[in-house]
């Protein structure tokens, strides 16, 4: 028996002209919540396509549950459950007849698993004879996932789940899966936004369809390789362009409210920074030490990647 709830080897695939997965290799440990971290077109919908046994790799090779993609697909589908980014359920049947449809296919009932389900349950209940494609977006998530249940699968795949929800939302999203994955399912999401890496095992952030970096979270912002900086001041636009020019710089970019600035290990000091601003004529100018997040080694290993 395979540790590997997903091994993926090589993978590769081609949409025409466009490369969108590229010698990909992949390792998800039963049990585990992982995150696939990347930005919109970065490969992520592509892989779990393959991984769900939707369309054929180009090359390379992928077990999901210790069964080959290409050659077993019927087993993968008995044992997995797949939440795709896009709402794809019977828009025009009702919320219970949508449930019911998806028990029949795996030969099973709402009730049968009423135990894994009851807490989304719970909430679609008093909505179920309405038309699927009537509800909220918040609603529609719950269905869609309470579909990919109700068969209790061994694996769930979960594609951009939170994308276009409210916070609150999210929230109640994230608890539901890790009550998921406490009752032993393996659980791989897909996400572009980096706040949820934290909520994972182990994450892999990818970008143009290469795999960049895998690990726990804390270790992707602990291997990051730079001095790193928050700089503010009165005119943001005027402290970027300035801070692109310094000799020093490693990586510059706008963050929120202030300036992520990256040096080498030691290159400059806090004080050095400052005066230098100053010097070129920047008011109210704050320099902060700070820890790098997840997006911060994103947007480094990209640029290591680019510069290769």
């Amino acid at each position: 028996m395979t540790r590997f709830a997903v091994a993926a080897e090589g993978i590769e695939k081609h949409y025409g002209k466009v490369h969108a997965l590229k010698e990909v290799d992949l390792k998800v440990e039963k049990g585990e919540i992982f995150g696939l971290i990347g930005s919109d077109g970065s490969g992520k919908t592509s892989l779990f396509r393959i991984l769900t046994t939707l369309v054929l790799p180009d090359g390379g090779s992928a077990t999901v549950g210790g069964f080959d993609v290409v050659t077993q697909y019927r087993n993968i589908r008995k044992i997995i459950g797949y939440m795709p980014g896009r709402f794809s359920l019977y828009q025009d049947l009702s919320v219970r007849e949508n449930l019911d449809f998806f028990a029949t296919v795996f030969n099973t009932t709402i009730e049968e698993n009423q135990d894994l389900i009851k807490e989304i349950w719970v909430q679609l209940e008093p909505f179920s004879s309405r038309r699927a494609g009537n509800l909220s977006g918040g609603m529609k998530q719950k269905l869609a996932l309470c579909c990919a249940l109700v068969h209790r699968p061994d694996i769930l795949f979960l594609d951009e789940p939170t994308t276009g929800v409210d916070p609150v939302s999210r929230r109640e999203f994230w608890t539901m899966v890790s009550r998921f994955n406490r009752q032993g399912i393996s659980i791989l999401v897909s996400t572009p936004y980096m706040d949820e890496a934290a909520l994972c095992n182990r994450i892999a952030l990818i970008d143009d369809g290469t795999i960049l970096e895998t690990g726990t979270p804390s270790q992707l912002s602990e291997n990051y390789p730079d001095d790193l900086w928050s700089v503010t001041g009165d005119s943001l636009h005027t402290l970027l362009v300035l801070l692109k020019s310094h000799p020093s710089m490693h990586s510059c970019f706008s963050f929120g409210s202030s300036i992520h600035f990256s040096t080498a290990p030691g290159a400059i000091n806090k004080d050095v920074l400052t005066r230098w601003l100053e010097s070129h004529d920047q008011t109210n100018v704050s320099v902060t030490s700070i820890k790098p997040t997840i997006e911060d080694r994103f947007l480094s290993l990209s640029i290591e990647r680019v510069h290769r």
